[in-house]
């Protein structure tokens, strides 16, 4: 992962921003989602990711 903008500072945001993306990965391994429910999750990280500067 990329070092912080702020100095060096992990800031709440930035644990919040890591927590939305880990709870959607783990949503998007689950069993039984459906192809529109698998792509909602794709556009919901690919969001969160380019939120926190990853994309």
């Amino acid at each position: 992962m990329e070092k912080p903008k702020n100095g060096g500072q992990y800031t709440c945001t930035e644990y919040r921003e890591e927590m939305i993306l880990l709870g959607l990965q783990k949503r998007l391994s689950s069993e039984g989602l459906t192809l529109e429910e698998k792509e909602s999750i794709l556009k919901e990280i690919a969001k969160v990711e380019k939120q926190m500067g990853i994309d």
